[in-house]
């Protein structure tokens, strides 16, 4: 996921980084409403994967004219 995000930061491609993101959030909710199974690990990975992709998010923000 390191790769991915660090790619989409240098070319910066905010969308797909968006995409990436609200994709994991999805994956997330579904994961919680899953019942049968413990998915505990899998969307603590997935959190991990989160701060990642809004970390690149940051970076692209900068500052106001920047």
């Amino acid at each position: 996921m390191k790769l991915i995000v660090g790619g989409y930061t240098r070319l910066k491609d905010r969308q797909s980084l968006e995409q990436l993101v609200m994709h994991r959030r999805r994956l997330v909710a579904d994961l919680k409403a899953t019942t049968g199974f413990e998915c505990g690990s899998s969307i603590a990975q997935i959190d991990e994967d989160i701060a990642l992709i809004e970390a690149g998010l940051r970076t692209l923000s900068g500052p106001i004219g920047g």
